[in-house]
């Protein structure tokens, strides 16, 4: 069986320990097997501070972009392989395992492309000089510089490329070295990733590090100039926030967690017309797609009253072909998910919302046979019902719930805002008296709104996290932000104001003095 080895300083080290089985959901045979016991942590992130941070700044902007169009081309390359992984270790389809993947290749190609915009800089300018006296040699010019720390980056199992991908690549390009973590269960597709980088010698050395297994120790290893980025469980993410040394240094912490995203159909919007099969179609999509294992499915499914029938019969009607199995056979449409620990916790998340509603699709019953399988589920609330369960725990698997609602975009606006904070919701309406309301009354409560359409071309629905927009969400969702194109470096950089003379601080950051003079 392999074993998975982690790279830490620069070399493959394998740990000690029990092993961990890492199996294939479908079938539930053992594929690789990790321990992380012995492993030198501490020594590791110190290499990536002293050597790996250094490499990076000592380079140009268009320079750390080259690099991460290297990466990009190197895991292109590697496709196939890649997917075949995820497949096998991720319980993806064909056509989920190429989202994860090409999703990873697009963000490092598009903090690429930010990486020659920005040029030969080092390090960002932000804003205009500012002039502070009556002298106007008495100036002030904020600026942002890369962080003298390392980029620890913990990862969610259900996106391993492409997880790594949105953190590590505004990491290296703001020129902090990265030490990622991919989730046990997974991790396959995430070694391999890093293997080829390796091979390849695409990153200088001290810049990348990954670490395999279970380390609950590694947050507590952090300190003043390092940086956190978290993808997992709320409860795990308020942990880390209360450790000692992340109060006591500040040590800066992205968390991305639950979120029970909203698709809101407006009340212009109904059966038969194309605005409602763009919304049929995005409802059914995050359902299935991943079997439901994305932070940005949509979980709650809000309809006016008057089309609460026929929007069920019609979802129903589109999960009936919805062919679930074996991830590896061509024709299966939606494969398992991730872990028993996963499947049971769905199990557990479609009882509750029984207890307050009704299945109008599919169960948690067990499914015959290996694997860690359950059909997708359409959970059905009447208006006016006091659910509580579907605006306080999302279900991370196949499952969504129909919510309906008066019409008014004050009563749709309330129940969403009842899920406390989502990373992504959605409107589907031409009504623009009903979309200024409801947007105006919800974006508060997230991080990202889509708008859909069905002249879009080639729509990727809410669920599709893009490198040029902030992902991430208040309250419940994590209240962090990740990517935004070049907002997503700053969370890498420490933003300094310099004070002092105007010729001194326009040379320091590169400015001709004749171009100072407007």
């Amino acid at each position: 069986m392999t074993t998975l080895r982690s790279y830490l300083g620069d070399r493959w080290v394998e740990g000690s320990g029990v092993p961990q089985a890492l199996v294939n959901p479908a079938t539930e045979e053992p594929l690789a097997q990790v321990a992380s016991e012995g492993l030198d942590v501490a020594a590791a992130l110190e290499h990536a501070r002293k050597k790996g941070g250094p490499a990076l700044r000592a380079l140009s902007f268009a320079e750390r972009g080259n690099l991460l169009k290297e990466a990009a081309k190197t895991i292109q390359a590697h496709r196939d392989e890649l997917l075949e992984l995820e497949i096998a270790n991720g319980g993806n389809t064909r056509s989920d395992a190429k989202f994860d993947v090409d999703g990873a290749v697009a963000t490092l190609h598009a903090y690429a492309d930010i990486g020659e915009t920005l040029g030969g800089a080092k390090f960002l300018i932000d804003g205009e000089g500012l002039q502070l006296g009556r002298s106007p040699r008495f100036h002030g010019q904020h600026v942002r510089v890369p962080r003298h720390g390392v980029a620890v980056q913990i990862n969610a199992f259900n996106f391993p490329a492409w997880g790594f991908a949105e953190k590590a690549a505004p990491a290296l390009l703001a020129g902090m070295p990265v030490f990622f973590k991919p989730a046990t269960s997974s991790a396959m597709a995430a070694h391999r990733v890093m293997e080829i980088l390796v091979e390849k010698s695409v990153l200088p050395e001290g810049t990348l590090s990954l670490l395999v297994g279970g380390q609950r120790e590694l947050p507590a290893l952090l300190g003043a100039q390092d940086v956190l980025a978290f993808t997992g469980s709320g409860d795990t993410g308020a942990r880390v926030r209360a450790l000692r040394n992340v109060l006591i240094e500040s040590v800066r912490v992205n968390v991305e967690a639950d979120s029970l995203n909203a698709a809101v159909l407006g009340p212009d919007a109904g059966p038969g017309g194309d605005m409602y099969e763009t919304f049929l179609k995005d409802v059914l999509r995050d359902m299935t797609q991943k079997a439901g294992q994305k932070c940005t499915a949509i979980r709650r499914v809000l309809v006016p009253a008057e089309h609460a029938g026929t929007v069920r019969d019609d979802l129903v009607e589109g999960l009936k072909s919805v062919r679930v199995g074996n991830p590896a056979l061509e024709e299966t449409r939606m494969g398992p998910v991730a872990t028993a620990a996963q499947l049971a916790d769905v199990r557990e998340g479609v009882a509750r919302l029984c207890a307050e509603g009704k299945a109008a699709f599919g169960s948690a019953a067990p499914l015959d046979g290996k694997g860690y399988f359950i059909s997708p589920v359409l959970m059905e609330f009447v208006q006016d019902a006091a659910a509580t369960a579907v605006h306080a725990r999302e279900v991370f698997g196949p499952v969504a719930s129909l919510l309906p609602y008066s019409g008014k975009a004050s009563a749709a606006a309330a129940i969403v805002a009842r899920g406390n904070g989502c990373l992504v919701s959605s409107v589907y309406s031409e009504d623009s008296a009903f979309l200024e309301d409801i947007v105006a009354a919800i974006a508060p409560y997230h991080g990202r709104l889509f708008l859909g359409h069905p002249k879009i071309e080639m729509s990727p629905g809410p669920g599709t996290v893009l490198p040029q927009l902030v992902h991430g969400g208040p309250g419940r969702a994590g209240g962090g932000e990740e990517l935004g194109g070049e907002r997503g470096l700053a969370f890498y950089m420490q933003h300094v104001a310099l004070e002092g003379s105007r010729p001194v601080i326009q040379k320091l950051i590169g400015l001709r003095p004749a171009a100072a003079q407007g």
